[in-house]
């Protein structure tokens, strides 16, 4: 199934929450939709699952326009807001069968619904406890369970590991994993580590424009690149580092103390790999480089160097 978003805007008052913003996402991928706080990533999702209109474009499930068939959309997400609606004096199992209720799931379907989502997302064995029994990352679970209980097609995740220790970011990690095998995801998290172990795209949106789409290789090697260069010059360190920051492309340098006197150690970042311009540079100069190194650029280098 793919989703199509057009020229998509919404203001409140006077304040851009989205400005014009346009992408698609084919079946199958799944697309992180990254940005800082405010930066319309919560707006964008309740505009594509039908939650909330659009002051202006459009978003499109499959060619149908979300605004004028928005229950016909809708019985094709699934939407995991941030604050997920769990009722602690209800039951897990409670909890999904109502949601089956709401989508029209009864009888033997609905049993049947509950019986293989329950096993899919890890809590059959928690169907008779009540929600407020369970951990946070179990909660999520149950949450997550109800946005899957009438198999859509479409997954819209916002911040699904959202207050989860470590051990529960990588079972719901995993779950989200599997299921990309049959769902088109969109998913928003802070957590860089894991946009890099899920996203096949990203889409990274700043003050509700988007300033970056792409894949994370590329955008880890693009022209927004963050490239930080590690070196250790041995020589006069005065005259080194007078010569190190006039190599063009160097956009910072820091001096790291060595505890070996005439040796000095290097943090540079460039807009691009000058490590054969340093080398040529000190060679000519002639100082000895005991080490250079590239450090790789990370999903949070090129976050901060697209946000900031």
């Amino acid at each position: 199934m793919m989703i199509k978003i057009k020229n998509l805007s919404k203001n409140y008052g006077i304040t851009k929450a989205l400005d014009g913003i346009s992408f698609e996402v084919n079946q199958g991928e799944i697309v992180g939709l990254l940005g800082p706080n405010g930066a319309g990533k919560t707006t964008a999702m309740r505009i594509i699952t039908g939650f909330l209109p659009p002051t202006s474009g459009q978003v499109e499930i499959d060619n149908i326009n979300v605004v004028e068939h928005p229950e016909k959309v809708q019985s094709q997400i699934g939407y995991l807001p941030e604050t997920a609606a769990l009722y602690h004096d209800l039951s897990v199992r409670e909890h999904l069968e109502y949601a089956a209720a709401i989508h029209g799931l009864v009888g033997d379907e609905q049993k049947q619904a509950i019986k293989n989502i329950a096993q899919a997302c890890g809590i059959a064995d928690k169907l008779y406890f009540d929600v407020s029994e369970l951990s946070k990352g179990y909660k999520q679970r149950v949450a997550l369970a109800q946005a899957l209980i009438h198999n859509p097609k479409i997954l819209i995740l916002d911040e699904p590991s959202t207050g989860l220790d470590p051990n529960q970011i990588i079972e719901i990690r995993d779950l989200i994993k599997k299921l990309s095998e049959e769902k088109t995801i969109i998913l928003s998290t802070h957590i860089m580590q894991e946009v890099e172990a899920l996203c096949s795209r990203v889409v990274l949106i700043n003050k509700g424009k988007i300033v970056a789409d792409g894949s994370v290789a590329e955008l880890k090697h693009g022209q927004n690149a963050v490239h930080q260069i590690n070196v250790t010059i041995k020589g006069n360190q005065e005259e080194i580092w007078h010569h190190l920051k006039n190599i063009a492309g160097i956009t910072s340098a820091q001096q790291i103390k060595h505890p070996d006197k005439g040796v000095g150690v290097y943090t540079i970042n460039a807009d691009q790999d000058i490590r054969s311009d340093i080398n040529k540079t000190m060679i000519k100069a002639g100082y000895d480089i005991l080490e250079i190194a590239a450090k790789e650029n990370t999903m949070e280098d090129v976050f901060h160097e697209l946000t900031k």
